[in-house]
């Protein structure tokens, strides 16, 4: 049997454009895709060359939602946590729950603008 990865996971988020600026500096992703989708909205795609995350929003999706539902929060693996979280403080975010111990990882939390949990960690 042969071993699945992860190829998307789709967020709804207020402002796609504005989580695409955060994600590009901070984790050096690219503009996969992006154009029209459901409901009168728009998708952009933005990961690596093998996976990435679908931000869709559209005059239907609120980008509210509890913590929890629908998800917990998204890892993002770096290799410079502080850098990471120099992008994150420059967003105007506020990174939280800051962890060190051997052998790693080192990481942080942030909330974006809607909510949505992100853990940064780093092996490094």
């Amino acid at each position: 049997m042969s071993v699945a990865k992860l190829e998307h996971v789709n967020l709804t988020v207020t402002d796609p454009a504005r989580l695409a600026a955060l994600l590009t500096d901070l984790c050096g992703w690219h503009i996969r895709w992006q154009g029209p989708a459901m409901n009168n909205g728009h998708t952009i795609h933005i990961g690596s060359d093998t996976g990435y995350l679908a931000l869709y929003s559209s005059d239907r999706a609120s980008g509210s939602y509890a913590k929890g539902q629908p998800l917990n929060h998204v890892g993002l693996q770096v290799d410079d946590l502080d850098a990471a979280e120099q992008t994150v403080i420059q967003a105007g975010l506020e990174p939280f729950s800051h962890s060190a111990y051997d052998p790693g990882p080192n990481s942080f939390y942030f909330f974006d603008w809607d909510g949505i949990e992100f853990e940064v960690v780093s092996y490094a």
